[in-house]
C-alpha cells in the first residue's frame, strides 16, 4: 500500500496540470481558434459557436474524469476505495465518457455525411471506437469495484 501512496501525490500533481491547461484551452484556446477559423475559411464561419460548443464540451467530459479521479485518490489514500462512495465517483466517469461518446458520434455523423474527404470521419470513427472501449472498459471495472466492495463489507462484517 505504501507504494500506491507513493504515486498518489505525483499523479494529483499532473492530474492539477492538466486540468489546468484545460481551463486554459477551454477559455482561451478553443474560442480563439474557431474565431481565428471563420475569419480565414469564411465559408465554414458558420461552424464557428457549434465547434466552439462541442470542444468546450469534450473539454468540460474530461475535467470531470479528472475531478473524479481526484476523488477516487482521496479514497484510496484514506483506504475507502471498496465502499459505495467510489462507485458515485466511477459512475461520474462513465456519464463523461458517455456523453462526450454520444456527442461524438454526432459529430461523426454531421461530418461523414457532408465530407469530400474520407480521413476526417475515418479519424472522428477511430476516436468513437476509442472513447468506446475506454468507457466499456470503466464499465468492467466499475462491476469488478462493486464486487471487491461487497467482499470487503462481507470480510468487515465477520471480523
Amino acid at each position: 500500500m505504501t507504494s500506491v501512496h507513493r504515486v498518489v501525490v505525483p499523479l494529483r500533481v499532473l492530474l492539477v496540470v492538466l486540468f489546468g491547461v484545460l481551463v486554459l484551452f477551454q477559455t482561451m484556446s478553443l474560442p480563439g481558434q474557431f474565431a481565428h477559423m471563420a475569419r480565414e475559411d469564411p465559408e465554414f464561419a458558420h461552424l464557428r459557436w457549434p465547434a466552439t460548443g462541442v470542444t468546450v464540451f469534450w473539454v468540460l467530459c474530461v475535467q470531470v474524469v479528472i475531478v473524479s479521479t481526484w476523488k477516487l485518490l482521496t479514497l484510496v489514500k484514506t483506504d475507502r476505495i471498496f465502499t459505495e462512495e467510489s462507485l458515485v465517483w466511477v459512475d461520474a466517469i462513465v456519464w463523461a465518457i458517455a456523453g462526450g461518446g454520444v456527442v461524438l458520434l454526432g459529430v461523426l455523423g454531421f461530418v461523414g455525411f457532408n465530407a469530400n474527404d474520407p480521413g476526417l470521419p475515418l479519424v472522428l470513427f477511430l476516436m468513437s471506437v476509442g472513447v468506446t472501449v475506454v468507457g466499456l472498459l470503466v464499465v468492467v471495472l466499475r462491476a469488478l469495484l462493486r464486487q471487491a466492495s461487497a467482499l470487503r463489507a462481507d470480510l468487515d462484517s465477520v471480523i
